[in-house]
């Protein structure tokens, strides 16, 4: 889980609900810096467990270098809603093709960042159809499942869901691991946060959590298929991940052809632990990408 600062859009963003051909989805929408000309737009999609809020941290350095960019609740993750109990709603098939909606509503060709389970997504989707987007940035997202210690995590959260109530589980959660591993509070956190954490959790639907486990302890190795495309790839990490370890990310890009970067002193979410840097990262890729696929 990536844990936010703050749930509060930054200065200039607004949230709103994106109208797509495939329902409504909550974004976080923020435009170009005031006097600075607009480079391109890109799509962020969150992880497992996590929210738009995620890269609040991200958008005002990179609108500072010409990007707009709108962070989106996928189908059934906080604000974006969804079937409580039908894992079927939540098929990889279903989520890329709300991901395409998503990027016909914004108007034109996007660049595409997925984080962690927001990265497998955003893959599903290219593979779909590539055309609507600039170029694919997988940031601390792997070639196929997770280690075998978040399987593992994986599988006790699932177990928990099936016999307590989403509130029960937030509660043992935050009394079994570190805020850190499970992106709860932590002791020092303003109230504010603490409650816009549990908000978060409490609006995910239970099937979309349980679907995504499934497709995270299951997903197959497709790089050689995304490798085959012809589009522009970025695989963005911290220097230590025990989801996907770094050595794999590092053959991923390899086999990609990728753009690599390793985010120093971060772990699996750089987006809300170095923004500054990982902003950085991101906008020097898209500007050397220039308007070509």
């Amino acid at each position: 889980m990536s844990r936010p600062d703050t749930f509060v859009p930054p200065p200039g963003a607004r949230a709103y609900a994106l109208r797509t051909a495939r329902g409504e989805f909550a974004v976080v929408d923020a435009p170009v810096a005031e006097g600075v000309e607009e480079k391109g737009v890109a799509l962020l999609l969150p992880g497992f467990t996590g929210s738009k809020e995620d890269f609040n941290p991200l958008h005002v350095p990179l609108a500072e270098r010409g990007y707009r960019t709108v962070a989106v609740d996928g189908r059934g993750q906080f604000e974006s809603d969804g079937p409580e109990g039908d894992e079927s709603a939540y098929a990889q098939h279903e989520l890329a093709a709300d991901v395409l909606a998503q990027a016909a509503a914004l108007g034109e060709p996007v660049h595409l960042l997925g984080h962690s389970f927001g990265g497998q997504v955003a893959r599903a989707a290219v593979l779909l159809d590539h055309a609507p987007f600039r170029s694919l940035t997988l940031m601390a997202s792997g070639p196929a499942r997770i280690s075998d210690s978040q399987q593992e995590r994986v599988r006790l959260l699932r177990d928990a869901l099936a016999v307590l109530t989403m509130a029960q589980v937030w509660d043992a959660m935050r009394e079994m691991e570190a805020p850190e591993q499970t992106g709860t509070p932590e002791p020092g956190d303003a109230p504010g946060v603490q409650e816009d954490m549990r908000r978060r959790w409490m609006g995910t639907k239970p099937a979309q959590l349980l679907a995504a486990g499934r497709q995270l302890c299951a997903e197959p190795d497709r790089v050689a298929e995304l490798a085959a495309l012809a589009l522009p790839f970025h695989v963005v990490s911290g220097a230590y991940d025990d989801t996907w370890p770094v050595p794999l990310l590092d053959d991923m890009a390899i086999r990609l052809g990728a753009h690599r970067t390793i985010i120093d002193g971060t772990e699996h979410s750089p987006n809300t632990e170095r923004p500054v840097e990982t902003a950085r990262a991101l906008a020097d890729f898209w500007d050397g990408t220039g308007g070509d696929r």
